[in-house]
């Protein structure tokens, strides 16, 4: 069947659990590298802020553009296993090991998954371009996923402490009971029912866990981002937001703020605090309030200490701040 970005609507695929579920947790960043491109790029807005949204597309060239479109085509929640070919349920997944196997997939491979997910003949028009070039569209998605995580790396580790507790949280669930709250907390697209679980989708489908092991992969993802894979023959995976990661998308207080601003001054601080995602020299000025002349020389300044890195991009200067900025920061958040 494949692998379902659940989308929020009336229907319902329902996961039915005739005992309490065996679980397990994976802490699989691709997953959510694929959350992020189907809210930003692939139109299936699942409550990313818009910043990060045009920060992130700002990253990803015309082929991974086109790559991506079909995850999120209105109407379709289905797509082919070669989305996620690291499956979390056998452990944590990192975003490298998902590009490299998309780079080993082969051509008829693709193809293989299409008639699989879709039955034989000619595929759903949203992913014929990818059945007529399947060489091209796994380029152009591996491209996507890696291009994507550039921006939303340093993000997710921050959310480290986060993803901690929720390792707990389900922890204290498989060993003490209580998996009914936990799972009907996951998300407000999924309701623990009579039977088991229901999760708001387009196109409804029943399964039963059975003896199936249920893997729960929290993502840094959109409030409302769910992606689901019910048809595996060993274990059943779940990806949703990890609770608290609203906070994050929200711009930081400068770490150790005086500190800081002892050091690079208080404007240039808060400068670099503010750049969580690559931003134009016109969104800084608005978001900082400093006139463009201004922010210019203060630009200057971090470009001349390698903490920042500026690319023109067509009429648009973008500002993205460099590992040593990174690593500076992770200093002072000691």
């Amino acid at each position: 069947m494949g692998t379902q970005i659940a989308a929020k609507s009336r229907v319902w695929s329902e996961l039915r659990l005739s005992s309490p579920p065996r679980l397990q947790i994976s802490i699989s960043p691709n997953l959510t590298a694929l959350a992020i491109i189907a809210d930003a790029l692939a139109g299936r807005q699942r409550g990313l802020p818009e910043s990060w949204r045009k920060a992130i597309a700002s990253q990803v060239g015309p082929l991974g553009q086109d790559a991506v479109r079909p995850l999120a085509v209105p109407g379709s929640s289905i797509a082919p296993d070669s989305i996620v070919p690291c499956s979390p349920t056998d452990g944590d997944v990192t975003v490298q090991s998902q590009v490299s196997a998309l780079q080993d997939i082969s051509p008829d491979a693709l193809i293989r998954d299409l008639e699989q997910t879709f039955g034989p003949g000619t595929p759903p028009l949203h992913w014929r371009s990818a059945a007529e070039r399947p060489e091209r569209w796994l380029r152009g998605y591996a491209g996507a996923l890696a291009d994507v995580w550039t921006t939303t790396e340093p993000l997710w580790k921050r959310a480290r402490p986060l993803l901690d507790r929720e390792v707990e949280r389900v922890g204290v669930a498989a060993v003490r009971g209580g998996h009914e709250l936990l799972l009907g907390a996951l998300s407000e697209r999924i309701v623990y029912g009579e039977r088991g679980l229901l999760i708001s989708d387009l196109e409804s489908s029943t399964f039963e866990l059975g003896d199936r092991k249920l893997v729960l992969v929290p993502m840094l993802a959109g409030k409302d981002a769910v992606i689901v894979s019910l048809d595996s023959p060993d274990a059943v995976w779940i990806a949703y937001p990890v609770p608290g990661a609203g906070s994050l998308w929200r711009k930081p207080v400068a770490p150790a703020g005086d500190e800081l601003s002892a050091i690079l001054g208080p404007v240039r601080a808060h400068l670099l605090c503010a750049l969580e995602q690559p931003m134009t020299m016109s969104m800084l000025s608005t978001d900082l309030q400093i006139a463009p002349s201004g922010l210019t020389y203060h630009c200057d300044r971090l470009r001349a200490g390698r903490l920042i890195m500026r690319e023109r991009r067509g009429r648009e200067v973008w500002i993205t701040r460099t590992r040593r900025a990174e690593e500076l920061l992770e200093l002072f958040r000691r």
